[in-house]
Parts: structure tokens; C-alpha cells; sequence
């Protein structure tokens, strides 16, 4: 079995190098390179497409294949493991162009990070992006998972999706099609990776729009850890409580595992404070489950994503 699939891999890679240059085809990636928490072991093939055509010629080429895939963008919301994913790990984080459709439509790709997005918004003097300059990770992952924050969500600015299914064909959803709900999109459902995002904002005042986003960030930057590396919020919210609150009022602030630690700023963050180990981490998270259950009967559930190998 092991055999057959170090086969495939180099099948696959020979093929996907017909096309992409080999900076961008890479065998045993260390993905702490590739996540805000900057853990996480190697991939078997690491390929990086930059647009939608590539992205249809490299999800075509796996499945040909046949090689498990894993998609990750900025890798903000995801915990990789010590010994790393087998198979493929596609990002999408070079997909960066930013395309004017017309003067309230931009049409940019799936990569291009919340915080850029919306100050490239700010250069035209459009609004409707402010909510999102705190919000870390991509663009295609805030609308996968319909991010909000400050009463904006994606589904208020997204009028269209340009997306590539594991048979390579390319899909066009409008606003219609997009079932946004509550940290939910279609894309939950059809397992199809965006590629292009359409958003439709409006005509602002440039310093109206910047006082607002510097606003968001101060909030942002004096509430978490964003010196150190992190997946985000821990935990989610248990209904009727605040997780950090709950971490707090049992003690655990600036409780370790290793290089794992809780935050000292913000309890419902774990922070990397140097060379924390998925391991580190885990351990950490399962024992202030333990606590906090023993302290208020509570159950904490992870927010982080956890994906690879132990």
C-alpha cells in the first residue's frame, strides 16, 4: 500500500511539472510553513497553483491519480500534526490576482488574505470590507465558512463564486446559489474548492472607511495574542459561556505543554511561544478540557481543525 502510493506520488508529480514550475511542486513540505500556528509535520507533494486554469489542471491530475488530497489556504483555523499529511496537500494561497470588474466590483482571487483585500478596497473608496480587516486567514476561507465579525459577514458584500470540483471543471455560483447561512456555504456541502470570489461593495469616503478599520484593528490587537503564533479561538463558544472566561476563572492562564501555552492576554487562545509540537498542543487542549470540565461541568469542544498524522 505504501509502495503503490509513493508510486502515485511520483506519477503525479511528473505530470503536475508539465505545467507548474518545480517551486511550486515540492515533495515533504514541512507545513509548519504553511499554518498560523507554524506546527505541522511534511506533506508527501506540496503543490501551489496560482490560477483558476492551474487549479483545475492540478485537481484533474489527482484524481487521475487517485492520491488522497488535502486543500488548505493560509491554514489559520487548522492544527497539522507531527508526522504530517499523506498524499497532497494543495494551497491555494498563491492564487492572488485581484481583478477590477468595474468601479463597485472587484473580482480577486481565492488566496488573497481578508486584511489585504479590504485595504485594496480602501484604495478604490469602497465600503463594505471594513468588518474584515481583523478576520486572519484567506479570502476563499472566509467565504467557505461565511466569516463575520462586527455585524458584516461575507454573504453582504458576495455576489458571485467562480469554483473547481474534483473533475477539474470549473462551476460559477451567484448570490442565489451560495445557501450562506451561519458559518456555512454551499461549499460545505459540494466539497468544491473556490478558486475567484465576486463582491459588489459601495462608493465611500476613504476616511470614513480607514477610521473604521484602524477602530477594528486597535479592538482586534489589544484583546488577542497576535505576537505569537496561533490557530485563532481554541475553542467554541459553549452555549450560556465565554470559553476564555471559563479557562480563566480555573487558572490556566499561561499554563504550558512544552512551547504550547495558554495566552496570558487572552485565555481562549493557545499560543506557539516557539517550537510547540502538535503533541504539545493536544495535550495542552485535553487538559484543560479536563480542568475546566472538573471545575464548572462544562465541556469545551476544540474550534481548531486537526488534520495529518500523529
Amino acid at each position: 500500500m505504501v509502495m503503490n502510493n509513493s508510486l502515485n506520488i511520483d506519477s503525479l508529480k511528473q505530470e503536475l511539472l508539465t505545467v507548474l514550475p518545480s517551486i511550486r511542486v515540492r515533495e515533504q513540505e514541512a507545513l509548519k510553513y504553511h499554518t498560523t500556528f507554524k506546527i505541522g509535520g511534511p506533506a508527501d507533494l506540496f503543490v501551489e497553483p496560482t490560477t483558476i486554469q492551474e487549479l483545475s489542471f492540478v485537481l484533474k491530475t489527482i484524481k487521475h491519480h487517485n492520491v488522497p488530497v488535502t486543500i488548505i489556504g493560509s491554514g489559520s483555523n487548522i492544527l497539522v500534526k507531527d508526522k504530517g499529511i499523506r498524499g497532497v496537500v494543495v494551497s491555494v494561497r498563491e492564487m492572488m490576482q485581484i481583478m477590477d470588474c468595474n468601479n463597485h466590483t472587484l473580482c480577486v482571487g481565492a488566496g488573497y488574505m481578508l486584511k489585504d483585500v479590504s485595504e485594496f478596497a480602501l484604495s478604490k473608496g469602497l465600503t463594505g470590507l471594513e468588518f474584515a480587516v481583523g478576520i486572519p486567514g484567506t479570502l476563499g476561507g472566509a467565504v467557505f465558512m461565511n466569516a463575520g465579525a462586527y455585524d458584516g459577514e461575507m454573504s453582504h458584500i458576495v455576489s458571485a463564486v467562480r469554483a473547481v470540483d474534483f473533475d477539474g471543471s470549473i462551476k460559477e455560483y451567484d448570490t442565489t446559489q451560495l445557501d450562506f447561512g451561519y458559518r456555512h456555504s454551499v461549499f460545505h456541502d459540494n466539497h468544491e474548492v473556490i478558486a475567484e470570489i465576486i463582491m459588489t461593495l459601495q462608493a465611500g469616503d476613504k476616511e470614513s472607511i480607514k477610521s473604521r478599520m484602524d477602530e477594528l484593528t486597535e479592538k482586534r490587537e489589544s484583546k488577542q495574542p497576535l505576537e505569537f503564533a496561533s490557530a485563532g479561538s481554541t475553542f467554541k463558544r459553549p452555549p450560556g459561556y465565554f470559553a476564555g472566561t471559563l479557562i480563566e476563572q480555573t487558572g490556566l492562564k499561561g499554563f504550558a505543554v512544552g512551547d504550547a501555552q495558554v495566552s496570558e492576554k487572552h485565555a481562549g487562545f493557545v499560543i506557539n511561544t516557539g517550537n510547540a509540537s502538535a503533541n504539545d498542543v493536544l495535550t495542552l487542549i485535553k487538559e484543560v478540557q479536563k480542568r475546566v470540565h472538573d471545575a464548572h461541568g462544562v465541556h469545551l469542544e476544540p474550534e481548531v481543525r486537526l488534520i495529518g498524522e500523529d
